[in-house]
């Protein structure tokens, strides 16, 4: 019983697990996106003669005439970053508060001179989502060799550790995959929300052109700057967002990695440091 108390110590001073609901998150943005493209980018002082409908005397101008879906596209990359960042907190949490592969190491140090208390003493000092699972067998490890599971054979004994080390992973992925879908969908939203933009950019332009005359050169030049800041807000949004994806995507195989790697590794201690009884 001793046993298992220990096993949910680090869960209880884990930290910062991420956002579960991003609808929040992407409430926020929208809000902030919105409010500052009407009163920053729209504001009269970055148009000539004061006056929105008239040409842009800046760069803050310019963007402003991009049209209504700037901000939508605004949104999504404010979204991106501020997902970003609570992945980044997330991840932290979920390393530990040291090296990971020295972790890693010193784990299977520790394993290979049988020291359990050694090891446990290190996901003490680690914490973390490795340190939690490492724990976990460590405990399964335990209960192989009394009460009822004394009686099963090691092959059965190794397949328990085995199993409670998969089960441990799984109740940690949630915390180290979370939100990453979302990125990945800006990653497509982003782009195709920046060719919306682009398309009602060049039917105004057309729409002018039709018209004829040189009064309509305003109305031209205005759905052509429409077009290309929608497209390079898009663009910009899905870079970010590509990025974002990928970096993330690899932190949690590299941590992944390092589960699997100390399971296999306490799975073939106790293996070795037992003989099957007849």
């Amino acid at each position: 019983m001793a046993t298992t108390q220990k096993t949910v110590g680090p869960k209880k001073s884990q930290g910062f697990q991420g956002v579960r609901s991003a609808f929040w998150i992407i409430a926020v943005c929208l809000v902030i996106a919105f409010t500052l493209f009407y009163t920053w980018f729209g504001h009269a002082s970055h148009f000539q003669g004061g006056d929105s409908n008239g040409s842009p005397a800046d760069v803050w101008g310019t963007i402003f005439k991009g049209g209504f879906i700037v901000p939508v596209i605004h949104a999504l990359l404010l979204t991106v970053l501020a997902m970003s960042i609570e992945r980044v907190l997330a991840m932290k949490t979920a390393f530990g508060t040291g090296s990971l592969p020295k972790f890693v190491v010193n784990i299977k140090e520790a394993l290979n001179a049988n020291d359990f208390a050694k090891a446990r003493q290190l996901c003490d000092k680690q914490r973390g989502s490795v340190a939690n699972v490492v724990y976990a067998s460590l405990d399964a490890y335990k209960n192989m060799e009394s009460g009822a599971n004394a009686a099963l054979k090691k092959s059965q004994k190794v397949s328990k550790i085995q199993l409670a080390h998969e089960e441990a992973t799984q109740l940690e992925m949630p915390t180290l995959t979370m939100n990453l879908p979302i990125i990945a969908t800006i990653v497509t939203l982003g782009t195709l929300t920046g060719l919306l933009g682009t398309v009602t950019g060049m039917i105004k332009s057309f729409s002018a052109l039709s018209a004829g005359g040189g009064a309509d050169s305003a109305a031209l030049s205005a759905g052509i700057s429409e077009a290309l800041i929608n497209t390079a807000f898009g663009i910009l949004t899905s870079w970010c967002a590509v990025v974002s994806y990928n970096y993330f995507t690899n932190k949690v195989d590299k941590l992944t990695y390092a589960l699997d790697e100390v399971g296999y590794s306490i799975a073939q201690t106790y293996e070795a440091n037992h003989v099957e009884e007849a």
